[in-house]
């Protein structure tokens, strides 16, 4: 099926731009592979959402273009494919690079990092299955995992499962809304700003009592 005829598919044409113009046209000349290479790099480079890639997908799947399953193991494989690269990038970077960037941020202290890490071991198997389902941890969960040096193995059957279970929720949404596939966008968007104004005002209030204990710190010395 041709760019033009899906875009002529579509219930609002306008709604085909941007981020899912570009999917559809890799679609349109690669297939379902152009579905797998579209979510790899979402993995790399996260302002592209996966939550109007995937639908896309199923919708194009449901107009004949490709097979379901197809897609569906297509998608796995980017999104497995590009948590390896960040995995890579995280081990290649380390553990001495990590301390010495974070020994010269503002505010923090070495605990911090140390504690992070003692999290990572204990729930590190979990944040890798979960976090592939949650909007920006998705790729940035791959570069603690790297640079942790967690078991290959584990990291790709982690990342496999985890990946499985939201691709095959948001091609099939697609699939099934046909020509509303659009719509996902919507809730998954809300999600994703929950999400981000979570982890803001999570950072910020670190921020507040991180500043306080160092204005005591001083006033007692």
């Amino acid at each position: 099926m041709r760019a033009g005829t899906l875009l002529a598919a579509a219930s609002d044409p306008e709604e085909l731009g941007g981020v899912a113009g570009w999917a559809v046209d890799l679609m349109e000349r690669l297939g379902a592979p152009g579905a797998g290479l579209a979510i790899a790099l979402e993995n790399l480079f996260p302002p592209l959402p996966s939550e109007v890639i995937l639908p896309l997908a199923g919708f194009t799947a449901s107009r004949g273009s490709f097979g379901l399953v197809e897609v569906i193991a297509w998608t796995i494989a980017g999104s497995v494919l590009g948590a390896l690269v960040l995995y890579l990038i995280g081990a290649v970077f380390g553990r001495a690079r990590m301390y010495w960037v974070w020994e010269r941020l503002p505010l923090v202290k070495v605990e911090d990092l140390e504690k992070t890490e003692a999290w990572f071991g204990r729930h590190g198997r979990k944040a890798v299955f979960f976090g592939r389902m949650i909007p920006i941890f998705r790729s940035l969960i791959s570069v603690p995992a790297g640079v942790e040096r967690m078991p290959l193995g584990q990291f790709l059957l982690l990342t496999t499962a985890g990946s499985t279970i939201w691709n095959v929720a948001f091609v099939l949404a697609g699939y099934w809304l046909g020509e509303q596939w659009h719509k996902v966008e919507g809730v998954a968007g809300t999600f994703q700003w929950v999400v981000i104004c979570t982890v803001v005002l999570g950072v910020c209030w670190w921020v507040v009592l991180r500043v306080r204990a160092t204005r005591a710190t001083h006033r007692d010395a």
